[in-house]
């Protein structure tokens, strides 16, 4: 293994692929054994990886679960280009170079988070569940949602979440195990998902609760920029903080090109940052000022 220290936090290492799985949808999910990210990572934050040695330019990919003890990585990711499908090959025993993790993870502090993912805006909510759910003053709650079959073999879940529409009761299993409840939207008429948005099934759950209970609930999410407009809506109509994890096209992914800037509303006035380092995460509210 090498690496060397790039601003404290950011490491280049030698990693390896430990297993490498394909789900419909040209999906797929990496694992790879990368100690200095995996000891790390935080949710929310992302590596950028090498996908193939004849292509220079690296992904940026969200780390969806790493293991500090173990030492492996897992990002899940899907094949929309040369690069991606460039990776989409790599086998068990492949070496793969790594730059991570990086970026500013999402930071939750309510008792009942309410966490949303679109498509490959899953993985950080994923990653994130997972360590609040080793709170035992966090009650979190996981939406997830995708117009492709999941990257997953949804179950009906045994965990009970008031307030939902009848039928609604499919899930992604590790949450399940893990005792965090979960609960599918698409539009696309799978089994037991909600039929519609994200965003229209937290606006249901969040209309059932009670007033005391909603007000201690918190937004986070990460998806395609029109469902984090309608997150941000969807918080300011119920006066919930809320934290978005923006998507952007990198090309160093360390903030030196300024490539992904995007104009973030700040209590400063209007400023440009930079979403690898200065985000990926931002105020919701900040990163999308007018919607309402």
């Amino acid at each position: 293994m090498a690496y060397v220290a790039q601003r404290d936090t950011i490491y280049l290492e030698d990693a390896r692929v430990l297993a490498h799985e394909a789900f419909p949808g040209e999906q797929f999910v990496l694992r790879l054994a990368s100690p200095e990210c995996a000891r790390r990572a935080e949710p929310g934050q992302f590596a950028h990886l090498a996908c193939d040695p004849a292509l220079p330019m690296r992904r940026p990919i969200s780390i969806l679960r790493a293991s500090p003890e173990e030492g492996w990585v897992d990002f899940l990711y899907k094949a929309v280009g040369r690069g991606t499908r460039l990776l989409s090959r790599r086998v068990a025993g492949d070496a793969v170079s790594v730059l991570g993790p990086i970026g500013r993870p999402f930071r939750a502090g309510a008792r009942r988070p309410l966490l949303i993912g679109g498509g490959v805006g899953m993985p950080p909510m994923i990653f994130l569940a997972d360590r609040l759910r080793r709170d035992p003053g966090c009650s979190p709650f996981v939406i997830l949602g995708s117009e492709v079959p999941f990257p997953f073999a949804a179950r009906p879940s045994q965990i009970l979440v008031p307030g939902l529409p009848d039928g609604v009761i499919g899930c992604m299993p590790l949450l399940d195990d893990w005792g965090v409840p979960s609960r599918l939207a698409s539009r696309q008429g799978y089994p037991g998902c909600f039929d519609g948005f994200v965003t229209e099934l937290a606006d249901v759950w969040l209309g059932a609760l009670p007033p005391p209970e909603r007000g201690a609930v918190e937004i986070l999410a990460c998806g395609p920029h029109p469902m984090l407009e309608a997150v941000v809506r969807l918080a300011r109509r119920h006066g919930l903080p809320c934290q978005v994890s923006l998507e952007e096209y990198m090309a160093c992914g360390v903030g030196g090109c300024a490539g992904c800037a995007v104009l973030i509303e700040t209590p400063e006035g209007p400023a440009m940052k930079r979403v690898c380092v200065d985000g990926p995460v931002f105020d919701g509210y900040q990163a999308f000022p007018a919607a309402g």
